[in-house]
């Protein structure tokens, strides 16, 4: 449970951001919510000096669809045809009243993970799961600041993280 503000982050702990490029995928459902998480971490990038034009902003219909369009851009960043440092997911799946819920969540989980293992993009889990929608808007630019903030927060550490260790290793 966060206990702390989402957004709260120290930029001189950030790597050089500019000329980095991103794609954030978004889920639809729960717009009123996603699109919030949506306007946080593009905010925060373009904050950290990533230019408008190395936003890549695509929209999937539910949080289940996340994995594939991550999945497609990472397999086209590995062809060299859409060169990404990193990939964002958003999305805000809420508790009900049957299993749906667990299904989503677990199946976003591990295709997330899956793709991360994968290691060619980081790609970055930005998927609200909440009991309430209440949990999911203090998260959403409410009491708990932005998820999406944070998201693109570590988009930026982890480019820079992996350009580094591509830098190292090219070095010997």
């Amino acid at each position: 449970m966060a206990t702390r503000n989402l957004s709260a982050y120290n930029p001189e702990f950030l790597p050089e951001a500019s000329g980095m490029s991103f794609a954030v995928i978004v889920s639809d459902w729960n717009d009123n919510v996603t699109g919030k998480l949506l306007e946080g971490a593009v905010d925060c990038l373009i904050e950290n000096k990533v230019d408008e034009g190395n936003i890549h902003v695509y929209h999937v219909p539910g949080s289940f669809e996340l994995v594939y369009a991550a999945a497609h851009l990472m397999d086209l960043n590995e062809a060299t045809m859409f060169p990404l440092d990193g990939i964002i997911v958003l999305g805000c799946v809420v508790r009900g009243g049957t299993p749906h819920f667990d299904y989503v969540c677990q199946g976003v989980t591990q295709g997330i993970s899956a793709l991360n293992a994968k290691g060619a993009v980081p790609v970055i889990f930005g998927l609200l799961t909440t009991d309430n929608m209440e949990q999911a808007t203090d998260r959403a630019g409410g009491k708990l600041g932005n998820k999406g903030v944070e998201a693109a927060v570590t988009a930026i550490r982890m480019a820079g993280l992996k350009s580094a260790m591509n830098r190292e290793y090219a070095a010997d």
